[in-house]
């Protein structure tokens, strides 16, 4: 049975969970490194019955300072809460970040969130966190802080394989140069997309492979091609194979970013369900037919080399 966690919008969190285990961070995809970190913190909870509280920032940061970066999460924010289900975290604190939170002080941000709001016994961090106005506060200040403030910072070492730091950048690099195997790999399961399917302009449809079309809102753009799939409804444990273009539809001279999945052997309406996509291989990279049957002829090519 999956647990429930308590979420917060604020740092007015309730008596019991005060006095905690905190790990900050985007922990976006929730990769092997941050699973080694749950693990240490799920030590610690055993050790001194403590909770386990997680502080993280909704938009990430970087999306805030920078708003070119509209593609960049690895995972939504609904990915996040349900994979932080499965590490043990008794609550979560969204935190909107804004430009007066941007602005804050990195000693108030100790003292009064961390200290004074939370009563932090525990605080994980990475040893690059920055934090506080023009990124001022470091971990070298936060462990300045413990002995005043009674609380504790733990920076385990990042996990490593072949001498490469698993992290958030390296994975969206991978995404990005469609390597979906390895990506997976260092995600500990299969990178997906959730999302509402639209109503497109029917092109699957008329050539004979029907599609679902998903807005992949600010999911990070991998690498435009073709992809094996396998895909399942909300609230359904069952998956379907299928295949997935995610592009730009050359052919057909689309403007917009989509992501189209066709299914093996499905002929039920899609329309306005919800999705998730498991990203499992990448089978070619997208091009330009010169007319619909040569497309027809490489969708089937596509088709057989996604069933293997």
């Amino acid at each position: 049975m999956v647990k429930l966690i308590k979420i917060y919008k604020n740092f007015n969190i309730i008596k019991q969970h005060k006095r905690s285990i905190i790990l900050i961070g985007n922990f976006d995809g929730l990769h092997l490194g941050h699973q080694k970190l749950f693990r240490l913190a799920k030590n610690f909870k055993k050790k001194y019955s403590l909770n386990i509280g997680v502080l993280t920032f909704e938009p990430m940061p970087k999306m805030f300072f920078n708003n070119k970066l509209s593609n960049f999460r690895i995972s939504n924010q609904k990915q996040k809460i349900n994979s932080l289900k499965k590490h043990n975290v008794d609550f979560v604190i969204i935190k909107k970040f804004d430009k007066k939170f941007s602005k804050i002080k990195s000693t108030n941000f100790i003292k009064n969130i961390l200290v004074s709001k939370l009563q932090a016994k525990f605080v994980f961090v990475s040893n690059n966190f920055r934090f506080g106005n023009r990124r001022e506060g470091d971990v070298k200040q936060l462990i300045k802080y413990e002995k005043i403030f009674n609380y504790k910072i733990v920076k385990p070492k990042p996990l490593s394989k072949n001498k490469k730091i698993i992290s958030s950048s390296l994975i969206r690099n991978l995404l990005m140069k469609g390597k979906i195997k390895k990506a997976n790999e260092f995600l500990n399961r299969e990178w997906s997309i959730e999302g509402m399917v639209k109503k497109g302009r029917q092109l699957g449809k008329k050539i004979g492979f029907p599609t679902a079309n998903i807005d992949i809102k600010d999911y990070i753009i991998a690498k435009t091609g073709v992809y094996a799939v396998k895909v399942k409804k909300y609230g359904t444990n069952k998956f379907i194979r299928g295949i997935a273009n995610l592009g730009y539809r050359p052919t057909f001279n689309q403007k917009k970013i989509l992501l189209e999945v066709h299914l093996f052997n499905f002929s039920k309406n899609l329309y306005n369900k919800y999705l998730t996509v498991n990203f499992l291989k990448f089978i070619r990279k997208e091009k330009k037919f010169k007319n619909i049957n040569e497309l027809k002829k490489q969708i089937k090519i596509d088709i057989s080399k996604a069933k293997k």
